[in-house]
């Protein structure tokens, strides 16, 4: 049975409901946060500032296993945070908390979404749709981690103990820090979402997979460039941790990518080609 079409006032009243229930949900999580955002601030925020943090301690036993790698194991590290602006703790709950409830309600704001749009799709789309919210979301999940336990807490640990003068004391900004940490989680969550990106452009016929082989090269200098940005260290092992998970990226994208029409009949012709010379 054919499903009755919906007029632009239905559509629009949907759209109204779903809006609804997203702001809802963000509000309700953000509250919750608000709530426990004391206790979170000390165990999760402000974790990359000691040495006693996941990734330094991981990272201290593969340093003490080789000399190669940058010594981790010092115990003094510690970044110091104040606050010079007499309302910025309590923007920064707030913030936080908000930030905080984006992330968490990240799988159901796409499920509102995919509802949404879902009925104006055919049923082999619907399949290819529901794969791409699936995948997607993973894939911000992942890299956002990447952004909390790598990417972050290594530019921090390089910028809070570059020293210019033994004179300059050392402290960091409640501020400063936040928008560091806000930018880094949340652009590697971004940053994660190239392959599906790349697979949609690929479907709308944009792009193929002989650009990823044609500008590989260029990709390389630019990811390293990218990389040098974000953990500004000489330390090429700290460059390493950015790049590589980058260029992972890359490669992954291409592999999601089809091939042009082309690119199949020129694999064929160089087969073609090489059997009289070997014969």
């Amino acid at each position: 049975m054919q499903q009755e079409e919906m007029s632009f006032w239905d559509h629009l009243e949907e759209l109204r409901w779903t809006l609804f229930r997203a702001i809802l949900a963000l509000f309700i999580f953000a509250i919750a946060g608000f709530a426990f955002m004391p206790y979170l601030f000390d165990k999760v925020v402000l974790a990359p500032t000691t040495a006693d943090f996941v990734t330094f301690k991981m990272l201290c036993k593969v340093s003490s296993l080789t000399s190669v790698l940058p010594d981790f194991c010092n115990q003094s590290y510690h970044v110091e945070i104040m606050n010079i602006k007499l309302a910025s703790q309590f923007f920064t709950h707030m913030t936080t908390s908000f930030w905080l409830a984006l992330l968490l309600t990240f799988p159901y704001l796409m499920y509102e979404v995919w509802k949404f749009v879902s009925p104006a799709l055919y049923e082999n789309e619907k399949k290819n749709i529901r794969w791409v919210f699936t995948f997607g979301t993973m894939m911000f999940f992942l890299g956002c981690a990447v952004g909390y336990f790598m990417v972050f807490p290594m530019t921090l640990r390089f910028l809070a103990t570059y020293q210019l003068s033994a004179a300059i004391e050392e402290r960091v900004s409640l501020e400063s820090y936040m928008d560091n940490f806000y930018m880094l989680i949340f652009i590697m969550g971004v940053v994660f979402e190239m392959p599906l990106v790349s697979w949609l452009l690929s479907k709308l016929g944009l792009i193929n997979r002989s650009f990823f082989h044609k500008y590989r090269r260029h990709a390389v200098v630019f990811l390293l460039v990218g990389a040098a940005f974000i953990t500004p260290s000489s330390d090429p092992f700290t460059l390493g941790i950015v790049f590589f998970p980058l260029y992972g990226l890359y490669e992954l994208s291409a592999f999601f990518v089809k091939k042009a029409p082309k690119e199949d009949e020129d694999e064929e012709e160089d087969d073609s080609t090489q059997e009289p010379v070997n014969a």
